[in-house]
């Protein structure tokens, strides 16, 4: 898997199908074959980004999993 923002590897898991990218501080959840993306606010809430990227985009993370 990697980060749909800035590509990076190093992606920690932090629950069932949760994962957080330390680079750019953004969690990313797994649901069915859809990745969903949220920036972690200051006071912990989470705003989604999935608006700004396409669900190509989002799916191409997972596939890179799974193909590893």
């Amino acid at each position: 898997m990697h980060c749909p923002n800035c590509m990076w590897k190093d992606i920690g898991k932090i629950g069932a199908n949760q994962y957080y990218c330390w680079k750019c501080c953004i969690e990313l959840v797994v649901k069915g074959s859809t990745l969903s993306v949220y920036q972690v606010e200051e006071d912990g809430s989470l705003v989604s980004l999935d608006d700004v990227f396409s669900e190509a985009e989002r799916e191409s993370c997972i596939e890179h999993e799974q193909s590893m």
